[in-house]
């Protein structure tokens, strides 16, 4: 749920901090991410203080079970072309193949046409077209992934798809979503909120996720490793669930010592009553548990141009969560003052959370 590896992300996000060392607002904040669920760092720490999977789970996500679901194929988008070459197919648009040679889905007007390797067309296969993977697919551009590649028709190209089973798709998201150097638990309980996440938000439409932070990070099995598949097939068809439903089970990477009320974390979020406010003792071990930034003056405004107007004054928080993640709060400025959320505040100053203190020196 973050960039293209939630981990990197981090570690260069905890060295090239928004800063300016001179600056005349201090900011000091805690955590990294929404903060509703289950904080990965803390998951980290509690397992390394010898809690199995289930306990890091039952934490997190109050009154629910670690129950067996029923696994469900999921469509992945990994993008978006007018052309798309794979191989490591036996079938396509109901045509044999030969898994060693390369072929392409062409958009030919409204509809998916099957290209053989010397460019020449093959069968026109309608609006959406389908190989087969043998054993893994390998998509032009992409990477190699398990299950089947789904060429869909949207407008003036395609949309390019991974048809892959529930618990091949965990696997590619696991490993992308988790150092695999972490202890199994940790990962063994990454591994159930990616699979309860992925069950419970699926949408409608041609694909049920994307590839990236909109749903879940996911990179397929050119990404895996043997200690994340380790812990998916530990934790085989094993979802969190609240009154016999799959829970939504949201996730970050650093709480700061606290997580939040599901209707606090996002803005416009809604109460659900496993996603409540808990204390994250371990999640120190986390490299921004705490955090500062600082700014000047000019910066300050820069960022926050048209919030405020004359000159900026302060801000006032107004509302906190259950935590001191910011709910609502003033830029106040010399002429003229805005009443804002803090996921605002957040984005236009850069900061890692909500949970944020403002002061000037």
């Amino acid at each position: 749920m973050r960039a293209r590896h939630a981990f990197a992300a981090l570690l260069v996000a905890a060295l090239l901090a928004p800063a300016a060392a001179d600056g005349a607002w201090v900011i000091k904040g805690r955590g990294f991410g929404h903060g509703v669920g289950l904080s990965q760092y803390g998951a980290y720490g509690y397992a390394q203080h010898g809690r199995d999977y289930k306990q890091i789970l039952e934490h997190y996500y109050r009154n629910t079970k670690v129950a067996k679901a029923k696994g469900k194929r999921v469509r992945v988008l990994l993008g978006s072309q007018s052309n798309i070459g794979f191989s490591h197919a036996r079938s396509a648009c109901g045509r044999d193949l030969n898994p060693d040679k390369d072929y392409a889905f062409a958009l030919s007007g409204s509809r998916a046409t099957l290209l053989a390797p010397n460019g020449s067309k093959l069968r026109s296969c309608g609006k959406e077209a389908r190989a087969k993977g043998s054993r893994t697919v390998s998509i032009d551009g992409f990477g190699r992934y398990r299950g089947d590649l789904i060429a869909s028709v949207d407008g003036g190209s395609l949309l390019v798809i991974n048809s892959v089973g529930a618990e091949g798709y965990v696997k590619g998201v696991v490993a992308n979503e988790m150092p695999s150097s972490w202890d199994q638990q940790a990962l063994r309980a990454q591994a159930v909120v990616a699979r309860s996440y992925g069950l419970a938000t699926k949408r409608s439409g041609a694909f049920d996720h994307y590839d990236d932070t909109r749903s879940q990070v996911y990179g397929g099995r050119s990404s895996e490793t043997r200690a994340t598949n380790r812990a998916v097939k530990r934790t085989k068809r094993k979802v969190v669930k609240y009154k016999g439903q799959v829970a939504t089970t949201y996730y970050f990477s650093t709480s700061g010592g606290e997580t939040e009320n599901s209707e606090f974390g996002f803005s416009g979020g809604s109460s659900r009553p496993y996603l409540r406010s808990v204390n994250d003792p371990y999640d120190d071990i986390s490299p921004v548990h705490k955090w500062k930034v600082t700014y000047s003056d000019s910066a300050m405004e820069s960022r926050l141009k048209s919030l405020f107007q004359g000159n900026l004054k302060r801000i006032e928080i107004l509302d906190t969560g259950r935590s001191p993640r910011i709910v609502r709060a003033r830029v106040v400025g010399s002429s003229g003052s805005t009443t804002v959320t803090g996921d605002t505040l957040r984005n236009r100053l850069g900061l890692r959370s909500t949970w944020a203190k403002f002061t000037t020196n």
